[in-house]
């Protein structure tokens, strides 16, 4: 397997990150989208709001020192959610499996670690259950660019895994 790693999030990787929340099999796929992927200046106004939250915690995924994602906790209504986002051309490789692994292992972040997944993406939804997340419910959400959807997010939680720091 290739070897997959966790970074800081650097400037140089807000471009391919772009590119990659562009994809429009990607964004079908995701649970929670912007309302137009391709709105480049929205799109630099948010990382730059993530990226400042001192309750974030946001890395770069790269497979052979190369960047092909990003991964990252943040507070949302009090609750801490876990987030990922992996280039397509790198589906179904274990680098969203084991970018979670390292996540839990080696980043400190309050427990429990909610997720939320479309119901329909059956990939992130194995990924979150092979990291020890279980079903907690469903909830009508809106993705695909902002339209609601007939599918429903899932949220799950990890909450028996300890972090790595104790």
């Amino acid at each position: 397997m290739a070897d997959v790693q966790l970074r800081m999030l650097q400037d140089e990787d807000l471009d391919p990150l772009f590119e990659m929340m562009r994809d429009p099999v990607a964004v079908k796929m995701a649970a929670f989208t912007p309302p137009d992927p391709d709105d480049r200046a929205a799109f630099d106004r948010r990382q730059a709001r993530v990226r400042a939250w001192p309750e974030a915690e946001n890395r770069a995924v790269t497979v052979d020192g190369r960047f092909v994602g990003t991964i990252a906790s943040f507070l949302m209504e009090g609750d801490t959610e876990i987030t990922y986002w992996i280039d397509r051309r790198w589906w179904g490789q274990g680098v969203a499996s084991r970018a979670v692994s390292l996540f839990l292992s080696e980043v400190a972040v309050k427990r429990p670690l909610l997720a939320r997944a479309a119901s329909d993406n059956a990939g992130s939804l194995a990924v979150l259950r092979k990291a020890g997340f279980r079903e907690l419910g469903r909830a009508v959400g809106f993705a695909d660019a902002g339209k609601p959807r007939s599918r429903r997010p899932s949220s799950a939680s990890n909450e028996e895994i300890p972090t790595a720091r104790g």
